[in-house]
């Protein structure tokens, strides 16, 4: 008959071995799964000692073997796909991602990311494998509002309109978390709560200044809609002060408003070494014992970094107490209990997904699907495209036909089934045709060797085909990109110049046309570009599938649908200073001028005709409805958007404001109604003072194919408006 202490010590040794192997009735009661998370997690956290308590407060949580708690670290990344961890599929980047409009394509990326990220998970405890990047709290998504093309992170977020970031990270938080009544699959986290959006230089020691109805309108929205509707498990505060207060140590955003606002009841984790930003740099602090209990006392629970480890200083200094880091240490460990860390292998369904759902044939499906959907028209003359896979002769130039780098975007996984544009070109022609590739032009600058065979042999082929554009090489995180301001772009956001030049030479003294395709994060402006390109596509960075996704496009296997999430501005010179918060003169929202690209726009192999607005009230709700008819000759799916615009816009209000898109499928003739159902969120809007209001007078609503513009209108976006609503008499 074993002994009890012989019973404690086996069941200690599979919770160390892992995480899914505890067994209950070991002797501590956190591991009786009939108890509540709760109370499992506060009696394991009063078992604990000052220094135990403190280790467990940092992302490299340590082990604790006398009371069954295995280390773990909590930093880890899902951008698009599980990330720095090895093998995963690559999904196209989020920017991509968002170009879709697709919330339930987003939904089944992110599910298949949960899945590979439980596979890898448990493959990863077998051989012992608990360091960074290897677990199941993912530092993801992104949605801050990409306000200025200038910055070098948008890549990873949903755009610059805070609707649709909120809905595509509400889908994407869903699939990632998954839908058990009682375990995470993963944990997503919201970041970087709550403003901010570079200069990448200044990020550890900004001051972001915005106006409350800004704050309202603009920046909390999608944060709002992953803590109330997608319950998000963390939240991750910014590098920057908002008004004057460290993102990650300001009580009113961390506890006001996500706690006791909003209801959260997850974990918030500052970003890494945002902590010692306090006193090195925005020096609201003077000592690491300072800050570390600023921002303890302000609800941040996890410190990615080093400052934390001070807490016990900062407790015997009387600046907190051990009371208080008693129930932020409760609300991590609940986060552990809900990913089923301390439960048996036999209670956590997820514990038998296994390996072979990694890069699978699947999620490489969805990728490619993902890739299609993503890539925006911009451009197409005469209907060159599609083009026909019996083409006598193609040439293709660029330095990204044949580059894995634009595939990637950042925070990316690895993958051995990557297909370039150059791959997916090659696989989809005839057998017949000739093809010929060059580099051409270097990406960033002039060729060393002034020889230049290229140009003169594309103009011999029946068309050509460049691929430009920028990568992660150019625009990135502070420390991540090459760029010489650390990953934003901020004197120019045009096309390199070299490539411009090239592309003028290849179009010189020649009738050949034009396929000209750009890869990138954020907006580029080209000017120039599109008056050369016969046709023009933008495929972002679109992951391990983009090439033949790319090439699904070209010749026709698919009907692009893609909409842009952000507006392309001629040059900087339309953009007010990078490092001014102020929405003004920001967006299709608040932009004056007229923009290369609006958002929202993207063209089709096909024309859609949109008539017969109408609009009725509803019991607590409008209902509007249009007709959509597909007049070409094709299939083709269109995106199609409702703004809304209040009474003062273009006022103290914004122009126009997404409330709403569906995509919809139309064979050629074919006509659909389309409703939306508008709440009375759609017509809320903010005073300077953050005060919530529905404004006097009438609302408009216009229904289009891109966001409202003469722009918009002058590249052939149907839009149509209606007559006014009186929204305060609907929604007293």
């Amino acid at each position: 008959m074993k002994t009890t202490a012989t019973i404690t010590q086996l069941s200690l040794m599979l919770v160390l071995t892992g995480y899914a192997l505890a067994q209950p009735h070991t002797g501590h009661i956190w591991f009786d799964e009939t108890m509540s998370f709760e109370e499992r997690a506060e009696a394991l956290v009063n078992a604990m000692t000052l220094d135990e308590k403190i280790s467990q407060a940092v992302d490299y949580s340590a082990a604790i073997p006398r009371l069954g708690v295995p280390e773990y670290n909590w930093w880890n990344e899902a951008l698009h796909g599980v990330a720095r961890n090895g093998r995963a599929t690559v999904f196209p980047q989020a920017i991509g991602l968002a170009a879709t409009f697709d919330e339930q394509l987003v939904h089944r990326v992110a599910t298949a990311i949960s899945d590979e990220a439980r596979a890898k998970f448990n493959a990863s405890l077998k051989i012992g494998n608990r360091g960074r990047y290897a677990g199941l709290t993912f530092w993801t998504p992104n949605v801050n509002i990409f306000r200025d093309p200038r910055w070098g992170r948008g890549q990873e977020t949903y755009g610059e309109d805070p609707f649709l970031t909120g809905r595509i990270g509400v889908a994407f938080v869903k699939g990632l978390q998954g839908d058990d009544p009682k375990y995470l699959k993963t944990a997503a986290c919201a970041k970087h709560y709550l403003v901010h959006s570079g200069p990448e230089a200044l990020r550890h020691e900004f001051d972001a200044v915005a106006s409350e109805k800004d704050i309202h309108e603009t920046y909390l929205p999608a944060f709002e809609a992953l803590v109330t509707e997608a319950r998000v498990e963390g939240v991750m505060g910014a590098y920057n002060r908002v008004l004057g207060e460290p993102a990650c140590g300001s009580p009113r955003f961390l506890q006001k408003i996500l706690r006791e606002d909003w209801g959260f009841n997850g974990y918030v984790v500052s970003d890494c070494w945002a902590i010692s930003d306090f006193h090195l740099y925005h020096k609201v602090t003077q000592t690491p014992e300072e800050s570390a209990a600023l921002a303890l006392n302000s609800g941040v629970n996890l410190n990615c970094g080093n400052t934390y480890p001070q807490l016990k200083k900062s407790i015997e200094q009387g600046l907190t107490s051990e009371e208080v880091l008693d129930q932020s240490l409760k609300q991590l460990f609940l986060t552990r209990f809900r990913l089923g860390f301390f439960d048996g292998e036999g209670s956590v369904p997820f514990n038998n997904i296994g390996e072979e759902v990694v890069d699978s044939e699947k999620h490489r499906a969805i990728a490619r699907e993902v890739a299609v959907k993503s890539i925006v028209l911009l451009k197409n003359k005469d209907n060159l495209l599609p083009l026909k896979k019996d083409v006598k002769s193609l040439y293709i130039v660029g330095p990204h036909a044949s580059s894995e780098e634009v595939l990637l975007g950042n925070y990316y996984g690895l993958s051995g089934n990557t297909a370039t544009i150059l791959d997916g070109i090659v696989s989809k022609v005839n057998t017949g045709t000739s093809i010929n590739y060059k580099y051409g032009v270097l990406a960033y600058r002039d060729n060393v060797n002034p020889i230049d065979w290229s140009t003169g042999e594309a103009k011999n082929a029946e068309v050509m085909i460049a691929v430009m554009g920028i990568s992660g090489l150019y625009e990135g995180e502070e420390g991540e990109s090459a760029s010489a301001e650390k990953g934003d772009r901020l004197t120019d956001i045009r096309l390199p110049q070299n490539q411009i030049d090239y592309i003028k030479k290849l179009k010189e003294d020649t009738e050949t046309p034009l396929v000209l395709i750009i890869t990138g994060g954020s907006p580029i402006a080209m000017p120039e570009v599109e008056a050369l390109a016969d046709a023009l596509l933008f495929v972002w960075y679109p992951g391990e599938e983009g090439g033949n996704a790319t090439a699904d496009i070209l010749f026709g296997d698919a009907n692009p649908s893609g909409k842009l999430p952000l507006t392309f501005p001629y040059s900087v010179d339309q953009l007010p200073p990078f490092d001014d918060y102020a929405m003004k003169g920001r967006t299709y929202r608040y932009m004056e001028q007229e923009p290369q690209f609006p958002f929202g726009f993207g063209l089709s192999y096909t024309t859609f005709r949109y008539h017969d607005l109408k609009w009725t009230q509803k019991k607590n709700k409008v209902e509007v409805q249009a007709t959509i008819e597909n007049t070409g000759n094709v299939a083709g799916t269109e995106v199609v958007q409702l703004y809304v615009s209040s009474p003062l816009a273009g006022e103290s209000d914004p122009f126009s404001s997404l409330k709403s898109f569906k995509r919809v499928d139309l064979q050629p003739g074919q006509k659909t109604v389309i409703t939306f159902e508008l709440e009375k969120g759609a017509f809320v809007q903010f005073e300077n003072d953050g005060q919530e209001v529905v404004r006097k007078g009438e609302y408009i609503v216009k229904i289009g194919s891109a966001s409202p513009g003469k722009r918009s209108e002058s590249l052939g976006a149907a839009l149509l408006t209606s007559t006014g609503i009186n929204a305060r008499k609907i929604f007293k």
